[in-house]
């Protein structure tokens, strides 16, 4: 006799009886919507990191390669995440203040770029 259980994963019910096959499918099941849920988030976030890369491509000038270089520098210095170093810098391009911290930050990778050239 199987016993049904629940599990949930955020708002969304899995009902799964407890054999084996039944357990390992309910495991994948859930492993495949937290994958998904990751992918989500990824291809959201790409699109402001983009246009942070455009920007920093017009600032320096540099290659689109050496743009990214720049931002994952201003994110480990500050200890950012890269996307949200990327959403500061679009807000900032829409007038909202860029924060002091990723500033200072921005200008010494800048300041890097042009003595590296």
């Amino acid at each position: 006799m199987h016993q049904a259980t629940t599990v949930y994963e955020g708002q969304r019910p899995l009902t799964a009886a407890t054999s084996t096959g039944d357990a390992q499918l309910a495991a994948e099941v859930l492993e495949l919507r937290a994958e998904n849920d990751q992918l989500v988030r990824a291809l959201s976030s790409r699109a402001v990191i983009d246009q942070a890369r455009g920007m920093v491509m017009a600032l320096a000038p540099c290659s689109s390669e050496r743009a990214w270089g720049l931002l994952v520098d201003v994110s480990q210095h500050c200890n950012i995440k890269l996307r949200n170093v990327a959403t500061a810098l679009v807000a900032a391009a829409q007038g909202e203040p860029l924060p002091e911290q990723m500033q200072r930050e921005l200008r010494r990778a800048l300041k890097r770029h042009n003595n590296r050239q």
